[in-house]
């Protein structure tokens, strides 16, 4: 690094461990940051520090919280046999901002993908299948990402779950609300067609 001060080339290069930071922004944040008041580069510190250290797993979701178990997972309102399986705790905010769904959560933490050497017990599905026993759930909505593993996670707790009883649905996939169709690629029109439901 040439030409660069040390420690902005050392914070410029923790930076660009993030994800979807590449070595240009981390640069840019890294002189950012040099250039704020000490006070201000204390707090951002302090902030990521403590909330790093506060936040740990839901026991019963597997959801990111502070509290164990999350306010989700203890609003009894939301105890109501149905379940949402996502692969991330950010898809649990990105469905709750949607205010519209009303019951819990199960957080994978992952897909299968044999290639990358990720399978079944790498991931939460056997706690999945535990929660579907123990809470009497009678609907397990799969919102995985419409990927390869997406589907194939999907397809894999799908084939879990049926014997047990219980009504697996999965999440349409397809247009979204103000898309074009001559824009859209043809997997996606696909999916649109083959999700389509009586109006």
């Amino acid at each position: 690094m040439t030409g660069q001060i040390e420690p902005i080339a050392r914070m410029a290069q923790q930076l660009s461990r993030l994800p979807g930071i590449g070595s240009k922004s981390a640069l840019r944040l890294a002189y950012h940051i040099v250039s704020l008041p000490q006070e201000q580069v204390r707090e951002l510190a302090a902030a990521i520090w403590q909330g790093r250290k506060d936040v740990k797993l839901c026991p019963v979701c597997g959801n990111y919280t502070v509290e164990a178990p999350c306010p989700i997972c203890a609003d009894e309102s939301r105890h109501n046999g149905v379940l949402c399986v996502v692969r991330e705790p950010r898809d649990v905010a990105a469905i709750e901002r949607m205010r519209d769904f009303k019951g819990g959560y199960h957080v994978l933490h992952g897909t299968l993908s044999p290639m990358e050497g990720v399978g079944p017990d790498d991931i939460r599905i056997r706690e999945l299948v535990q929660r579907v026993q123990d809470e009497h759930i009678r609907e397990v909505i799969l919102a995985t990402n419409p990927d390869i593993e997406g589907e194939a996670t999907a397809a894999y707790i799908a084939r879990l779950l049926k014997p047990m009883g219980v009504l697996v649905t999965r999440i349409a996939h397809g247009l979204p609300v103000g898309g074009d169709l001559e824009y859209t690629d043809e997997v996606t029109l696909a999916k649109a067609i083959e999700g389509r439901r009586e109006m």
